[in-house]
């Protein structure tokens, strides 16, 4: 009996023992950080690389012929509306205005004398003593002596003119390049564009900043003012932010004032122009810049880590844990990043639970161990 009562307790023994190294031969479930999709009111934002141009653009050319006398600025300083640049060599001009006064003052001299003549040449054609002939002649006089005088008058119009031409000052305010021709040198004036060209004046503040929209973008914008999800810039102020190639942030405000009429058809994009306040003069004409306009109107989306997608051919998928601590794949459909996060258009539901971290253990429909995580975004601008 004692020998039975021995091997029993012997196999309980054995079997306990079994029982333990399979449950120790059994790997436990695997851990995964898992976290709520990041839910957030964020207007979408696109992108583009563009360049600065001055408002106003003006070539300071010559409008009379003459020596060059006087130049009265330093090259690239910044000129106001009025301000003597140039002096040409007036004297001819002034010349030439003496002149046409003399001429005024002969054909006014004319005329008085062709109105006391017509005055007794009607005296005596009334009386009998003087033909119709020479009174009509007497008229002729006076009116080819008046012709005079207003040939006079625009020729001393014409003289002022080009002696005001001469002087030549700043057509506005802005920043001036530097003088083309040296004194003593001989100019060509003239309303073409042969035209000594002296300079040119930019404008400062307010300035353009041009960029080109592809033509898919754009397609994509008149769908968006099409459905009501966006204002056309044509019609409302759109507001624009810009940053230069050594910001990080967007710290310029501005709007759009203009979009093309016609897409180009060499390049597939449209012509859009922004306009921004420059004060402090930071922006200068040719200058480069990037340049960010609203792709949409604000409204509530799903954000995750780009870690957290997973690429299965042409589909990008999500791992998200069930109720039963289970491994879920579902297919959505990324839009572009905001403040470091994926926007995701459509596949997930703001109550999922998806794995930010360590997808390299989570397989379709395996069970896990889930541990809590949050998803944070990056400081927004918005």
């Amino acid at each position: 009996m004692r020998h039975i009562i021995i091997s029993f307790c012997v196999a309980v023994l054995l079997c306990a023992g079994s029982a333990d190294m399979a449950r120790a031969q059994t790997p436990a479930a695997p851990a995964v950080t898992v976290s709520a999709p990041l839910q957030k009111e964020i207007v979408e934002w696109d992108e583009f690389t563009g360049q600065f141009a001055a408002i106003d653009f003006v070539e300071i050319r010559a409008r009379v012929n003459g020596y060059l006398t006087e130049i009265h600025f330093q090259d690239g300083q910044t000129v106001h509306k009025g301000d003597l640049l140039f002096v040409i060599d007036p004297r001819p001009y002034e010349a030439a205005l003496a002149s046409a006064q003399a001429q005024l003052v002969q054909g006014q001299a004319q005329a008085d004398l062709a109105t006391r003549q017509l005055g007794r040449s009607s005296e005596l054609l009334k009386q009998g003593f003087e033909p119709q002939s020479t009174t009509d002649q007497r008229v002729s006089d006076l009116k080819v002596a008046q012709a005079s005088i207003q040939a006079a008058q625009a020729a001393i119009q014409t003289a002022q003119l080009n002696v005001e031409f001469t002087h030549i000052t700043s057509p506005m305010t802005g920043r001036i390049s530097n003088h083309r021709v040296s004194i003593g040198n001989l100019v060509t004036g003239g309303d073409g564009g042969s035209a000594t060209l002296l300079t040119t004046v930019v404008s400062l503040d307010p300035i353009y900043f041009y960029f080109d929209v592809s033509e898919s973008e754009f397609l994509a914008y008149q769908r968006a003012i099409a459905k009501g999800n966006l204002q056309d810039a044509r019609d409302a102020v759109l507001p624009a932010e810009l940053r230069l190639p050594d910001e990080q942030d967007w710290p310029h405000q501005g709007k759009i004032n203009f979009v093309d009429n016609q897409v180009d058809r060499g390049s597939g994009t449209i012509r859009v122009r922004a306009v921004f306040d420059n004060p402090n003069l930071l922006f200068t004409a040719g200058q480069f810049g990037r340049i960010r306009v609203p792709a949409s109107e604000r409204y509530k989306a799903i954000l995750i880590p780009d870690e957290a997608l997973v690429s299965d051919q042409s589909r990008k998928i999500v791992m998200t844990v069930n109720s039963d601590n289970v491994i879920v794949p579902k297919v959505v459909r990324p839009g572009p990043t905001h403040d470091g996060l994926r926007i995701i258009r459509s596949g997930l539901s703001p109550d999922d639970k998806i794995v930010i971290d360590g997808l390299m253990r989570a397989r379709p429909g395996a069970k896990v161990t889930p541990q809590p995580g949050t998803i944070t975004a990056d400081a927004s601008t918005d």
